[in-house]
Parts: structure tokens; C-alpha cells; sequence
């Protein structure tokens, strides 16, 4: 067992307060904290002392990830663990699958694209489904809303600009599917002009709606619409934000986004894991390099009722389960000494108190923020909150 030290991320979207309050340190902070990788990804692997954690596996897979994560994973640590700090909204996104991001990471190379050009989607070969746990009230958009409750929105804005593109909608025999795909597609690719008369339409009934009682989902829903149309006004992304569920998690709530689910995050703090990738496709409310050819080729447009995980209570421990194989999280805040029951290779990570780790003759002090790194080889290891209470969070494969 090691101390890891993560990879900061300074993305404009970060918080200059979320992550430094999180370790008790002065805010705001000089630039923007958006994430601190804690993983062993090439594009910025957390070290151990002043040694990339992707070099220390590669020089010793075995005794870091052990036979079994060999055997299926080969020799590459299959998640990567972060702390995400937004406190603006990251971009309107998708991630493929493992086969399109096979395939979309030997086509961009056979194409001669830099890794570390802009225009570059697939930064690896390899898919990026995740989950998110809130340590904050923690703001999304994560999947298509079910159609039904769509139209019931946006009808109650009575907009008739955009009574016309809803018009193509529902014909005999149309399946939501198709139905999602065409208005997604048809808004993401109208001209111009044409989209921001359409946005402007749409914000001046959503000012009007909003000065009537409305259900809770649908004033949050505009009310998310207007923010972000203050933020990248007359963006694409606005349009395409009409038809995501917009949720709000308490801390300990949990979202887990397939390949192919379009989502963004809105604001707040929370411990995120994922395959082991930096695949992203992009559709909006960003800067960055936006495909929306290959964005659609990868989206999924079926409905998401709900993409929330419910914590199983296992053996002292809050369990996040995902139907993945490269990762699983857990959480458990104890005020007394408890074993860290690791399979394989981990991640220990503390976001309160503070914590005694021992592991055979290693012992590491982690603090908020911190966090410990249990190769496969490495004995069990005992936790001992200092203090008082603590809560930490361990990753680990699947």
C-alpha cells in the first residue's frame, strides 16, 4: 500500500472552491480544480512518491493487478477514479462503446491524427461507462427523458415555432426511438438563424411558463434551460438539453451513464468512476472540438426513466451496483477501526474525517482527498478514522 497522489485537471468548468474546501485548503483557488484523477490513464496517471502509477504497472503487472485482472483486463489498471468539481456545466456528451471506440481509435489513427490534436475523438481504445456519487448537491442532465413527459413539456410552453418540429413527431406507427432521434438530429443540425429564432422563441414561453405553477420537474427542467442559455447563449447544446432528464442528487445519490447515453453535468461535487478512458464525443455548451456526425453514430436515443443506483448496504459498506466489469465503488463512514476487504487491485480514497491505514508493515495518514493505493499482492488492510468520524470510498475492479 501507497500513498497516491492524484492528476489535478484545470478544465474552465472546474470550481476554484469545491475540491480545496473538500482538503480544508484557502479558496478560491488560482485556476479552476475540475478533476483529480486518481488512475493510471497515459494522459495523466496519479503517482506514487514521484513514479506514474501506468509505469509502476508496467513494470510489474503481475504483482499490481494480479493474475485475474491479467487475464481479463490484460495488463492496464480497467477504471479510473476521480473527484469532480464542476461549477459550470461540462459539455453536452456521449461515450461510445468498446467496439466504436475500437474501431473509431484505429480509424482516427490510421487517419493520422495526433493523440493530443483537438480534433482527435478517440484518445484510446477503449468505452467509458460511469457512475457518479454526490458528495454535494450535485446537478445533472443524464439521458433522453421518456417522450411522453417531453411533449408534456415542451406543449405547456404553447410556442408555436416550436409546435412545427414537434408536428413530425408521433406519426402511425413511429416508435419513441425514431421519434427522439429525428428531433435530436433535426435541432442539432438546423442552420444557424433558424436556431436561434428557435431558441429565443422557446426562452421568451419559458418565461411566461415559469410565472405559472408548474410540477417540480418541469420549473427545474426550464429553469435549466434558461441557465444555460445565459451561460452559451443560442448554443445547439440548449436545444439538445430540452430533452435530457434534469436531476438534482443529494450526497450519497448516485447516476450510472452507459455508452451511447447523452449527458452533462451541471454543478457540484462528487466522486466519479469509470473504464479506464478519456473518450468523449461532443455536442455542445462547450468550446471544445464538437462531432456531431460521430456523436450521433454512437448515441443511444431510447428513453431514460431514471439512471439512479441505489446503495446496497453490504457487510458495513454502501455498494453502487453497475452492470460493468471494469469497476465497482463503495462507501462506508465508521467511527471505529474497519477492514478494507480489497479484491485485487484498489483504491482507498478519504472525503471526511481522516484515516489510519495499515497494510503489513505500511501505514499512510490520508486526509480529505487522499488517497492509498493497495496493489493485488498487498496484504488486507485496516482502517482507523483519527478524530472522529470518517467516510472514504474504495474502487476496485469488478
Amino acid at each position: 500500500m501507497e500513498l497516491l497522489t492524484g492528476s489535478v485537471r484545470h478544465y474552465s468548468w472546474g470550481s476554484r472552491e469545491l475540491i480545496a474546501t473538500l482538503r480544508g485548503e484557502a479558496v478560491p483557488t488560482q485556476r479552476p480544480e475540475a478533476e483529480v484523477w486518481f488512475g493510471a490513464h497515459p494522459a495523466g496517471s496519479a503517482l506514487i512518491g514521484e513514479q506514474p502509477l501506468v509505469d509502476i504497472i508496467a513494470a510489474d503487472p503481475e504483482s499490481q493487478l494480479g493474475a485475474d485482472v491479467r487475464a481479463r483486463f490484460g495488463d492496464r489498471l480497467p477504471f479510473l477514479l476521480k473527484l469532480l468539481a464542476a461549477a459550470e456545466p461540462l459539455s453536452l456528451q456521449a461515450h461510445p462503446s468498446l467496439e466504436q471506440a475500437r474501431e473509431g481509435f484505429a480509424r482516427e489513427d490510421a487517419e493520422g491524427i495526433a493523440i493530443g490534436a483537438d480534433q482527435r475523438n478517440y484518445k484510446d481504445d477503449n468505452h467509458k461507462p460511469e457512475l457518479i456519487v454526490a458528495l454535494t448537491e450535485f446537478e445533472a442532465m443524464a439521458g433522453f427523458r421518456p417522450l411522453a413527459k417531453t411533449l408534456e413539456l415542451l406543449h405547456l410552453l404553447n410556442c408555436a415555432e416550436l409546435e412545427r418540429y414537434l408536428s413530425m413527431l408521433g406519426g402511425e406507427g413511429s416508435r419513441e426511438e425514431d421519434d427522439l432521434r429525428a428531433l435530436f438530429t433535426t435541432w442539432i443540425t438546423i442552420p444557424t438563424m433558424a436556431r436561434e429564432q428557435l431558441i429565443s422563441e422557446i426562452l421568451v414561453a419559458i418565461n411566461a411558463a415559469l410565472s405559472r405553477k408548474l410540477e417540480p420537474w418541469q420549473t427545474e427542467a426550464l429553469e435549466n434551460i434558461v441557465q444555460l442559455h445565459e451561460r452559451y447563449p443560442f448554443d445547439v447544446g440548449v436545444l439538445g438539453a430540452l430533452l435530457l432528464n434534469k436531476f438534482t442528487l443529494q450526497p450519497g445519490e448516485a447516476i450510472f451513464l452507459d455508452a451511447g447515453q447523452l449527458h452533462a453535468y451541471v454543478n457540484g461535487l462528487g466522486v466519479e468512476i469509470m473504464a479506464n478512458s478519456d473518450n468523449v464525443l461532443r455536442g455542445g455548451l462547450t468550446p471544445k472540438h464538437v462531432d456531431v456526425p460521430e456523436l450521433v453514430r454512437i448515441l443511444k436515443f431510447s428513453s431514460l426513466e431514471s439512471p439512479q443506483v441505489e446503495a446496497d448496504k453490504v457487510a458495513g459498506w454502501s455498494r453502487y451496483a453497475t452492470p460493468v466489469d471494469e469497476f465497482q465503488l463503495r462507501s462506508a463512514t465508521n467511527t471505529e477501526s474497519f477492514l478494507v476487504d480489497a479484491h485485487g487491485p484498489a483504491i482507498l480514497l478519504v472525503v471526511a474525517g481522516k484515516v489510519e491505514a495499515k497494510c503489513g508493515d505500511a501505514t499512510v495518514v490520508l486526509s480529505p482527498g487522499d488517497a492509498a493505493w493497495i496493489a493485488a499482492q498487498d496484504p488486507e488492510v485496516t482502517a482507523t478514522p483519527l478524530g472522529g468520524q470518517a467516510t472514504v470510498f474504495l474502487a476496485e475492479v469488478g
